[in-house]
C-alpha cells in the first residue's frame, strides 16, 4: 500500500521525524496539531479556549490539504494537561464537528510549557 504525507504551509510544520499526516489507501491519520501558529512557530493564547481554536484549525487545514473535513473524521484523540480544561476544550470542538460524531478520546498528560492542548485525527475517505 502506498503512503503519501500530506503537507499545508497552513498548519505547523513538524518540529521532527514526522509528517504532518499520512494517507494510505482510504485512511488519512492526522498528526498530533498543537496551538502553534503557522507563520511564527509560536503557541497562539493563554487560555484553552484560544489554544484549542489554533489547534483545531490546524486540523482542519491538514484535513482540507488531504481533500477531506471534519465530516471525514472518525476518530479523534485529546490531549490536555488539565482537567480542569475539559469543558472549555469541548465547547470549542462543538463548533468544529457534527453528527454523526467522531469517537473521541480524551487524556491529561504532560505537553510542553504552554502548551494545554493537542489533537490528532483519523479520516477515512473515498477512494480517489
Amino acid at each position: 500500500m502506498t503512503r503519501t504525507a500530506i503537507v499545508t504551509e497552513d498548519a505547523p510544520r513538524p518540529a521532527a521525524a514526522y509528517s504532518q499526516a499520512v494517507r494510505a489507501g482510504q485512511l488519512l491519520q492526522v498528526a498530533g496539531q498543537g496551538p502553534t501558529d503557522p507563520a511564527t512557530g509560536a503557541f497562539v493564547g493563554d487560555t484553552i479556549a484560544e489554544q484549542t481554536t489554533r489547534t483545531l484549525d490546524s486540523v482542519a487545514a491538514v484535513l482540507g490539504a488531504a481533500g477531506a473535513s471534519f465530516a471525514d473524521v472518525v476518530m479523534v484523540r485529546v490531549y490536555l494537561t488539565s482537567p480542569g480544561d475539559f469543558a472549555g476544550m469541548n465547547e470549542v470542538y462543538a463548533r468544529y464537528v457534527s453528527q454523526p460524531f467522531p469517537a473521541r478520546t480524551t487524556v491529561y498528560v504532560g505537553l510542553p510549557e504552554g502548551m494545554l492542548v493537542e489533537i490528532d485525527a483519523l479520516a477515512v475517505l473515498s477512494d480517489d
